[in-house]
């Protein structure tokens, strides 16, 4: 099989603005992307609406496409650079280009979910540590049914462990943080992003919602490897500070 990776960037972000572009330890945050990408995957590519982006990838040479600016979700900036590309890929990988320490391992389970024929998407959780990680609404929570397929997303703290205070409750469940890291079936990816907007999807604002309501099956790989999105200027802080524990 073959799987490509699709970055998607956009400049104009309503928390942080440019994110794509700040400096982190000497490198830009999407350079790191794409190079921990490209690391595993033979092919991987930045889908930007940005021209400051397109060319800060081509300079330090990596592989870039323009995709158009009306985007509702990254998902859908996928699937416009895959048709502009005209893949032959069996398996499309979203890289959220807000995660610069993405690590090999999580590619790579990421690509083993599709050892099963039946998997037409997959994403990565991780075991919360706190329970005041659990509670943070920026954190989406995944729960899955014994095979490991999602049941449900969200920002909520579900489950509810009755009879326990809430302290407690990671004592008695494996909460799973989501990881933001799809792969979706080249028609799969195809067959989504013609979906409309969904209730669940709107209640949330979680685009995954939109693909269990309609159906489709999200199989969760899972990983321990801890990393650093960056959604805020204070994100940024706490990678600049990751990345110093890591180089020491």
């Amino acid at each position: 099989m073959k799987f490509i990776g699709i970055i998607p960037a956009r400049y104009a972000s309503t928390r942080f603005p440019g994110k794509p572009l700040v400096m982190l330890g000497g490198r830009s945050v999407i350079q790191r992307v794409y190079e921990q990408a490209s690391t595993i995957l033979d092919e991987t590519y930045v889908a930007t609406d940005n021209e400051r982006i397109f060319q800060a990838v081509e300079q330090f040479g990596g592989k870039a496409i323009m995709t158009r600016a009306d985007h509702k979700s990254g998902t859908d900036r996928i699937e416009e650079a895959a048709e502009k590309l005209n893949t032959q890929a069996d398996v499309i990988i979203n890289i959220q280009g807000d995660e610069p320490f993405i690590q090999q391992s999580q590619i790579e389970t990421l690509i083993h979910l599709f050892d099963d024929a039946t998997t037409q998407i997959g994403t990565l959780g991780k075991r919360f540590d706190t329970m005041e990680a659990v509670m943070n609404p920026n954190s989406p929570k995944i729960v899955t049914d014994k095979n490991g397929f999602a049941l449900y997303f969200s920002r909520s703290v579900i489950p509810y462990v009755r009879g326990k205070e809430q302290p407690e409750w990671l004592q008695d469940f494996p909460y799973l943080k989501h990881l933001g890291l799809y792969a979706y079936r080249r028609e799969v990816l195809r067959e989504v992003t013609q979906l409309p907007q969904s209730p669940l999807e709107k209640a949330e604002s979680l685009e995954q919602l939109r693909w269990l309501e309609n159906g489709y099956r999200i199989r969760v790989g899972l990983t321990d490897v801890e990393t650093v999105g960056i959604d805020t200027p204070e994100d940024l802080q706490r990678a600049e500070a990751f990345l110093a524990s890591r180089q020491q």
